[in-house]
């Protein structure tokens, strides 16, 4: 028997096969008032009683399941493992079929197939599935969600590789390109094309190897294909220079882009399923010496928006942050460059937030994640909608709380400020190295002093640091030259004790696997303030600063290094501009 959380449902001879509304009433508290409404329907639409119960929340999906599994005298299959998928049929039976008819075949010794059915009456796809398989199928009953979650987790881990597909593709391309957008779900895909499915286990392999980026970059003789994983690019593959053609032009199609433009830089997006999750792909095209350039940005849409908790915040940061953005006006602001989770850190506030109460409106560019309950403005300077003028209209809409994708010009700072000015709490970003910085940039792009230090309340600066992989994690001395420069700022201690990496397959043997962040929070006090009515340079703000408390992200990040949960040359890799 496979290991498996199994519960024998097999009930007395005189109940296996009473009515299924009596071992509901009787085992699992559905009342006889609401059986018989659910009955009176079942007469009328000739629905399942299950489904019409479901539908009238009189039971759970899972304690029908149960209640099935009694009547039927099957084993019910509470937890579905994820060793058990029967991988050796995998080629013999379309995902898309199992998903239909809710069944996850196992293998149950050498001559039979145990098979995890959510519906034991529906006889017919079990007969279709010993067919396709060669084997007698035998039946036990799971609930529908974890046949769903089994199927995903486990087919996910069988998708065919990218190389594999590679070796397929023809040399005349013109017939593998296809004319139908990307399928239900790449992981279902019945196309033969070897370029359509080349394309599509691209993005299935950087999907599941959680990279947030794929480069397709031509050179004179071949195609470099690289993954960003944690925010570092690694190379994947390198295809001869036949493909580049064809692959662009597939994501072109993909994406509702004009695949007979080559001159000029283009935009687009599409959406795809993959193992039943949808990712919203964002694609860019640009023209070099060798061909056209794509990266395509993966954002799974299923993903939920981080909480300030799971930031890497620690306590007395993350009251001083929930102490700055319960405020009833001001500006926040933060900073750091690209890619170093600034919006995340933003929707993180805003959902702690968001309530019925609260009127929240923002203007982004690009909209990265939906947040419920939030009025989203999508910037497009083609219609001359920017981030100023979008701003104008959002303090038209009575809002409470604004977040503006980041502060760019001269004009956006000062509506910003006003709008802080006038009664609203306005969160931002800004691209500085450090949190005292953004307080001398926004003065240099034309901002009075006195507006700034009158409006903004806090300045956050941040990093993202790796995460040293907690399956290969072991204590490690740190590099002799990383001793002496720690040394050199009195930041190294004898007894530290440091962590890396072996590398091993949950982390794709990299070491890392997923990222924290650094923090260095700038709380505009009195002082601060005074300083900068005097024009004071950012170097001297911070060191008033830091005389007074203030962490820099270096010192935020070697605690981290300490307590195992990034290392040390990625702690010094992050915030060298700190020497």
């Amino acid at each position: 028997m496979i290991n498996n959380e199994v519960t024998s449902e097999t009930p007395s001879p005189a109940k296996r096969w009473a009515p299924l509304g009596q071992i509901l009433r009787e085992q699992y508290g559905v009342t006889a008032m609401v059986l018989e409404t659910a009955l009176e329907k079942q007469k009328a639409t000739s629905q399942r009683l299950g489904e019409i119960l479901m539908e009238m929340k009189a039971v759970s999906s899972r304690a029908l399941a149960r209640a099935l599994a009694l009547q039927q005298g099957l084993d019910y299959m509470e937890t579905i493992s994820e060793e058990a998928y029967c991988a050796s049929n995998l080629g013999k039976v379309p995902v898309s079929f199992l998903r239909k008819h809710l069944l996850f075949p196992m293998r149950n010794g050498e001559n039979r197939l145990l098979v995890a059915v959510a519906d034991p009456l529906d006889i017919q796809p079990l007969n279709d599935l010993a067919v396709l398989t060669g084997l007698p199928v035998e039946m036990v009953i799971s609930a529908p969600e974890e046949i769903i979650g089994a199927l995903n987790r486990n087919v996910e881990k069988q998708a065919d590789s990218s190389q594999e597909f590679m070796e397929d593709i023809p040399e005349n391309l013109s017939d593998s390109l296809g004319a139908n957008l990307e399928p239900a779900d790449l992981l279902d895909t019945s196309d033969e094309a070897p370029l359509i499915r080349f394309v599509n286990s691209l993005i299935t392999q950087g999907y599941k190897q959680r990279a947030s980026d794929i480069h397709i970059e031509p050179y004179e003789s071949e195609v470099a294909i690289r993954y960003r994983v944690d925010g570092i690019l690694y190379d994947i593959l390198r295809p001869p220079r036949r493909v580049h053609a064809g692959l662009v032009s597939r994501i072109k199609i993909m994406s509702n882009l004009n695949i007979a433009e080559k001159r000029l830089p283009q935009d687009g997006r599409f959406r795809v399923r993959i193992a039943g999750k949808d990712v919203d792909v964002r694609v860019s095209t640009l023209p070099t010496a060798f061909g056209e350039r794509a990266v395509l940005r993966l954002l799974d849409k299923s993903s939920s928006i981080l909480t300030l908790e799971e930031l890497g915040m620690g306590r007395s940061l993350l009251d001083s942050v929930e102490g700055i953005i319960n405020k009833p006006h001001g500006i926040l602001l933060v900073t750091g460059p690209t890619g170093s989770g600034k919006t995340t850190t933003l929707y993180a506030a805003l959902s702690r937030l968001n309530s019925r109460e609260k009127n929240i409106i923002t203007v982004e560019d690009p909209i990265e994640y939906q947040l419920a309950g939030v009025g989203q403005i999508q910037v497009n300077p083609k219609i001359d909608l920017t981030f100023a003028s979008g701003l104008r209209s959002i303090l038209r809409q009575d809002p409470d709380i604004i977040m503006i994708g980041e502060i760019r010009d001269r004009e956006t700072a000062e509506i910003a400020i006003q709008s802080a000015l006038t009664g609203h709490m306005v969160f931002s970003t800004l691209h500085t190295n450090d949190s005292a910085g953004a307080l001398t940039r926004l003065v240099e792009m034309g901002v009075e002093p006195f507006l700034a230090a009158s409006s903004i309340i806090g300045i956050l600066a941040q990093r993202l640091v790796r995460r040293v992989c907690p399956h290969c994690r072991k204590e490690s001395a740190p590099p002799a030259e990383l001793v002496r420069e720690l040394e050199s700022e009195g930041l190294y201690s004898d007894q530290a004790v440091f962590f890396h990496g072996d590398g091993c397959k949950e982390c794709m043997n990299i070491g890392y696997r997923g990222r924290t962040g650094l923090y260095e929070l700038l709380v505009v006090d009195d002082e601060v303030r005074d300083l900068l009515l005097q024009k004071k340079d950012s170097a001297t703000i911070k060191n008033s600063a830091l005389r007074r408390g203030m962490k820099t992200l270096r010192t935020d990040g070697l605690k981290k290094a300490l307590k195992g949960e990034t290392s040390l040359e990625e702690v010094l890799r992050v915030t060298q501009e700190e020497v």
